[in-house]
């Protein structure tokens, strides 16, 4: 097993799914310029992720898409099983040593499999902070007013005499 970019992008979607999961479906627009990536590209994973029932598309006002399962039941392992494109299986013919760094590569990816497999969407979550806010405008602005608030002039003691007279 590998995780390219495709299971990626896959994980993280599911992810935004997973953190928005009390307020609705997604539209997968949203989700393509989170990930800054194309539409189209993010159509492709979630057709795959909905032919293995991980998620499901609602459609009309307030549509997009959301999960089947709780977080907690998917995990890692099946959303990237779902979404990468199946590999071409290696050709076992060759010498002693090929067959022996091929064996070596399944197991490799079968523990890599298993780890993936022991992790599920809710706890990927757990213990992070998860920015759930949306800053509007006049917000944003304020918030950077406050990062780098106006500079007092310096007093100096030339200029205490001169404020005094």
């Amino acid at each position: 097993m590998k995780l390219s970019t495709q299971g990626q992008h896959a994980i993280m979607a599911m992810l935004a799914l997973a953190i928005h999961d009390d307020e609705g479906a997604l539209r997968l627009g949203d989700i393509a310029k989170q990930q800054g990536i194309s539409l189209s590209y993010l159509e492709q994973i979630f057709a795959k992720l909905r032919n293995e029932g991980l998620v499901e598309g609602i459609r009309g006002p307030g549509g997009g898409y959301c999960l089947v399962l709780a977080a907690d039941e998917i995990t890692l392992a099946e959303i990237v099983s779902a979404a990468e494109d199946e590999a071409e299986e290696p050709c076992v013919t060759g010498s002693a040593e090929q067959q022996a760094i091929l064996g070596m590569w399944e197991d490799l990816s079968s523990q890599f499999h298993e780890f993936l497999n022991g992790i599920s969407l809710a706890s990927l979550m757990a213990g992070h902070k998860l920015p759930r806010k949306v800053y509007r405008m006049g917000e944003t602005a304020s918030l950077i007013a406050r990062m780098f608030p106006a500079r007092m002039p310096m007093s100096t003691p030339g200029m205490a005499h001169h404020a005094a007279m």
